[in-house]
């Protein structure tokens, strides 16, 4: 009974440290674009998150979780030691929570679902055997790296350019945005509820057809467009500004979009990825409680609530950092150049949903991001920048394996 509070205890902890990973990185990342586009204050994105990542976790995020979840490891031939799969699943937590710590601090946006999956072969290979590994599904994930950034960099340059056809590049640009950036909110408002049904609401145990998940994304994109177009025409002409700056008032019709796409992305994010920290904290209460290494285990509410909470806080304590990099470094952003790269990140998630390709919504909106900078020229993008990024990916999931090793032997000597 003691060990079973000390391992529950133990998730609790690295748990909530590995959603706080998750919150100062992958948030950071989705809310990077928004801020670096002055569509949003930092104080804003994080109550943005705050509400929508928070209600994505909790309210979308419950499906019953898998314990090997993404079928990364084949743990049935340690059920007759159960312990080893606790000391594994902590160790990974523990392991991806200190790289995104790491990752986050030098400001690289990495993926949180790499991290995890690193850890977790780390301490399959050495506490398991090199077998229990499914190695074909590593191959998936590497490819992903490649596949994912060039699709949604694809669609970003596409949407931008036709941002610069359709309204910067004419005569009347302001009149022009005010009449082309409501189907853009459209677009978006259809497309992140698409998301969230495809990524979120599958959690919930919700189950809508094809044909009704489309309906009810047309529905909630008239809907948003007909609000956005409300606040837009509202906006008034800053003669100043439109100066100093000949875009001005256009990029404000503009930012109406990018706070649509924020919200949308954050609680399709938060009801996504919030299983990267709680499944293995789900994993270790159910074998804890049982002592069987079961495939499924359900996840508790207070789980879902941890997770949210770490979330939250990671974004508000050491967010800054990744949106610095995403948001300013890569390209200079405005927001008709940060909805560009939202929009097509959120569509490249909605069309690996429906392939089942694993993705890492990190590497699709850098992808975007540079997307959107080839559409004004190479010179527009620092490659400095993206050559450490791309470091930073190559370099997580043998890092998390490591680390998950040496928490393994730490936590198997200790406990």
């Amino acid at each position: 009974m003691a060990d079973m509070q000390i391992y529950i205890g133990l998730a609790a902890i690295f748990g909530l440290f590995m959603a706080w990973g998750i919150g100062a990185n992958d948030v950071a990342n989705a809310m990077a674009t928004s801020v670096g586009s002055k569509a949003l204050t930092i104080k804003q994105a994080i109550f943005v998150a705050a509400v929508f990542e928070f209600a994505g976790a909790v309210l979308a995020g419950g499906e019953v979780t898998s314990t090997i979840r993404k079928g990364i490891i084949d743990a049935t031939s340690v059920s007759d030691s159960p312990e080893i799969l606790i000391y594994g699943m902590l160790a990974s937590l523990a392991a991806a929570g200190c790289w995104l710590f790491i990752a986050s601090r030098m400001g690289w946006p990495v993926s949180t679902t790499h991290s995890i999956v690193g850890a977790i072969v780390g301490f399959a290979v050495v506490g398991i055997g090199v077998d229990a590994v499914h190695w074909g599904k590593i191959g998936e994930i590497v490819v992903s790296w490649i596949v994912t950034p060039m699709i949604a960099g694809f669609a970003a340059y596409l949407i931008y350019s036709s941002v610069q056809w359709l309204i910067i590049g004419r005569e009347n640009p302001l009149e022009r945005a005010r009449r082309y950036v409501p189907v853009y909110i459209f677009l978006a408002g259809f497309t992140i509820t698409l998301v969230t049904i495809f990524k979120g609401l599958k959690h919930a145990g919700l189950s809508l057809s094809t044909q009704q998940a489309y309906l009810l994304a047309t529905v909630f994109g008239v809907l948003i467009a007909l609000i956005g177009k409300f606040f837009i025409n509202r906006i008034e002409i800053d003669e100043k500004a439109d100066r100093e700056f000949h875009f001005a008032t256009v990029e404000k019709v503009f930012g109406v979009l990018m706070i649509v796409t924020a919200c949308g992305m954050a609680f399709a994010h938060g009801s996504n990825d919030v299983a990267n920290a709680v499944g293995p904290v789900a994993a270790v209460i159910s074998i804890a409680k049982s002592g069987i290494v079961g495939q499924e285990s359900p996840l508790p509410l207070a789980v879902l609530f941890l997770g949210g909470i770490g979330i939250v806080v990671g974004l508000a304590t050491f967010g800054r950092h990744v949106i610095a990099t995403v948001g300013s470094k890569i390209i200079h952003l405005t927001p008709s150049r940060g909805f560009a790269a939202e929009l097509a990140a959120a569509s490249t998630i909605v069309m690996a949903s429906s392939t089942g390709m694993p993705i890492s919504t990190t590497q699709t909106l850098v992808g975007a991001v540079l997307g959107v900078g080839m559409a004004r020229g190479i010179t527009a993008i620092n490659l400095a920048v993206v050559n450490r990024i791309f470091i930073s990916w190559v370099i997580t999931i043998p890092a998390g394996a490591i680390l998950a090793i040496i928490f393994f032997y730490i936590l198997k000597a200790v406990l």
